[in-house]
């Protein structure tokens, strides 16, 4: 009897809240599993390849964080656009246009494709000035091993982006299975591949390059197959990838150009506080590591949240169903809060536990633990409007504002602040790590404004 009034309960609910004309709770599960195991995967590997890396030395963890600092910064510009072809699918695909389903696949694996290639060919021909100006200050030794996994990392760029481009049409037209299996192929052969080259081999961090090349253009290849030769529903043709209408590219660059553009400056501004990290020292960019991976796993499920609204919201906005866009995004809102505060309760206990996969240094563990914990704390009422909030406008056209507004809070408050509380101040990464904290904030509160207004669902896409 209990059971049952449990079942009815939560049926009312997810009724209530996940449920509208445009899809129910049943097609958002649906998707959302998926991603969500996609995400604590990708998350999870590279808990473990970080930890894995950490048996080589702190010098070799510092060289990969700073990199990746920089990876991060470069392969989200070309994401960017992905997110545009995958808004621009999700509202055809809520329009019932499956002839123009299939051409914005078409152009989102063109347009990334070209993009990461340029991107990677220029890292590889400056990666010296590069790494001189943005980490000029680590030691030789590390500036050796970043050299080689930036280069590495750089050839890499065309096999991830094959894989982001499809991943993301896929999750547009509600495949989030064929996109999990895909990501996983891609992630689960680059762990294996570390453990091999790194743990067995002890290449350090040659090896971990190796492994993300080996494995990035293996998931574009089965990509690529999978799109090609199993697909049943996009009916992609290998020449479809050379004859894309301009009209097409407009309409996924419309979004993706805007946010690509806030991805660089964003993402630029995070480089710049990793440089000031990077002088306060090799236990400061190992801290500052650790406590980043630990972060993302705590932010799992908000983070698959954050990726599913552009699917839901974007085919909401193309059925023309403003209400139930505005309902779902207001659910996911405060289901990214309760994900994140339950996460938080359940895994802090185990922070020792945690923390002893990296095998860090003792004086920087008391640092690690106190940032992480004011970062558990402030994210439960900042991360979901900071974040899924204008993954969610932007899936509605809303690009431009969002990703203005998130460049100017990102260098008025987390680069500045950052500076001002990390290096003149004293604070030290803690400094660093509170601004961070307060630009979700103020970044939060914009969309806040923006989403109970009218203006963020009137742009015409499709």
């Amino acid at each position: 009897m209990r059971q049952s009034r449990i079942r009815t309960k939560t049926q009312f609910y997810l009724d209530k809240y996940f449920s509208g004309e445009s899809m129910d709770y049943r097609q958002i599960l649906a998707l959302f599993f998926p991603i969500l195991i996609d995400q604590a995967f990708i998350v999870g590997l590279n808990l473990v390849n970080t930890a894995m890396i950490s048996s080589s030395g702190v010098g070799a963890v510092s060289a990969v964080n700073m990199v990746d600092s920089l990876n991060i910064f470069l392969i989200n510009v070309f994401v960017a656009v992905a997110t545009g072809g995958t808004v621009v699918v999700a509202q055809y695909k809520g329009n019932g246009n499956n002839q123009m389903v299939s051409r914005a696949t078409a152009g989102s694996i063109t347009s990334v494709s070209m993009i990461a290639l340029g991107i990677g060919l220029l890292i590889i021909a400056f990666h010296n000035p590069l790494l001189q100006l943005l980490f000029g200050s680590a030691t030789p030794e590390v500036l050796d091993s970043a050299r080689t996994y930036l280069i590495g990392s750089s050839i890499s760029f065309l096999g991830i982006a094959i894989v982001q481009a499809v991943c993301g049409a896929l999750r547009g037209i509600g495949k989030s299975r064929a996109s999990l299996f895909l990501s996983l192929i891609m992630n689960v052969l680059y762990v294996l591949l570390n453990i091999l080259f790194i743990n067995y081999l002890h290449m350090g961090v040659l090896g971990m390059t190796i492994a993300i090349n080996i494995a990035r253009f293996a998931g574009a290849a089965c990509a690529l197959y999978y799109l090609f030769k199993m697909d049943a529903t996009l009916h992609i043709r290998i020449h479809d990838l050379f004859h894309i209408p301009i009209s097409m590219l407009k309409k996924i660059l419309f979004i993706g150009l805007p946010f690509a553009a806030e991805q660089m400056f964003f993402n630029g501004g995070k480089l710049l506080t990793q440089v000031f990290i990077v002088s306060m020292g090799t236990y400061a960019i190992a801290t500052n590591a650790i406590a980043s991976s630990l972060a993302g796993v705590f932010q799992i499920p908000a983070a698959a949240l954050s990726i599913m609204v552009v699917t839901v919201v974007g085919q909401c906005i193309g059925r023309g169903n403003v209400a139930d866009a505005r309902k779902f995004m207001k659910s996911f809102l405060w289901l990214g809060a309760l994900f994140l505060t339950a996460i938080g309760l359940i895994l802090m206990p185990f922070f020792s536990l945690l923390v002893g996969l990296f095998s860090p240094p003792a004086e920087i563990v008391d640092d690690i633990f106190w940032v992480l914990l004011m970062t558990v704390i402030v994210q439960i009422p900042l991360w979901s409007i900071s974040f899924i909030l204008p993954s969610a406008l932007r899936a509605a056209g809303d690009a431009r504002f969002t990703s203005i507004s998130s460049m100017l809070s990102m260098w008025l408050f987390r680069v500045i602040l950052g500076y001002v509380l990390g290096v003149t101040l004293g604070m030290g990464i803690f400094g660093v790590w509170l601004a961070m904290n307060c630009e979700w904030g103020v970044r939060g509160a914009v969309f806040l404004w923006r989403f109970r207004g009218d203006k963020w669902y009137k742009h015409k896409l499709i």
